[in-house]
């Protein structure tokens, strides 16, 4: 149903599972282990696996706090997007490399719900990607000393949002892990 034409795959982005951003996130173990189990499926269905770090003032490039956590390991043919704002598409080459692998549907997971996963599923939606946010494999930090609500609060209104979010032409949708496929349904 994507809005752009001549991209029928599907891809599964893994973005800022990063120490410094998953440290003190919100069931960090249980949303590793999903995101782990995604990633085998996908290179199981020779979908493409896109993983996306940020960098900024707090994750310098090399530090430790900027690498991927140990639990997840990259294959070096797999492409990595380096970033620096919230949406994994502003000023990177994210739209070029889904557009060579023919990508017109995205499956969504990683970090934190309320900045980069928000910012990147509405980004990738508005640019007429069907967007699959994984409802458990998704989380943040504790900003309630901030104002927000509870981290599991974020998690399940972002997921609540998303199931029923549209436009013309595009699909949105929220599934756990047990739920997702990679093909088009």
């Amino acid at each position: 149903m994507t809005t752009i034409a001549g991209r029928p795959n599907t891809a599964l982005l893994v973005i800022d599972v990063q120490n410094g951003v998953v440290a003190g996130a919100f069931n960090r173990d249980a949303v590793i282990a999903n995101i782990n189990t995604l990633i085998g499926k996908a290179r199981a269905e020779d979908v493409p696996v896109i993983w996306v770090q940020h960098s900024d003032d707090h994750l310098q490039p090399g530090s430790e706090n900027w690498k991927y956590v140990p639990e997840l390991v990259r294959d070096d043919a797999e492409p990595l997007v380096h970033k620096r704002y919230g949406d994994s598409f502003e000023g990177t080459d994210l739209e070029a490399v889904l557009a060579e692998r023919g990508v017109g549907r995205l499956v969504v997971t990683g970090a934190q719900t309320d900045a980069c996963i928000r910012s990147t599923i509405h980004g990738a939606f508005v640019r007429g990607y069907d967007v699959t946010l994984v409802g458990d494999a998704h989380t943040t930090e504790d900003n309630t000393a901030y104002g927000a609500p509870s981290p599991e609060q974020v998690i399940v209104h972002t997921n609540l949002y998303w199931r029923y979010h549209s436009a013309p032409g595009r699909r949105a949708e929220t599934v756990d892990t047990a739920e997702v496929t990679f093909g088009r349904g």
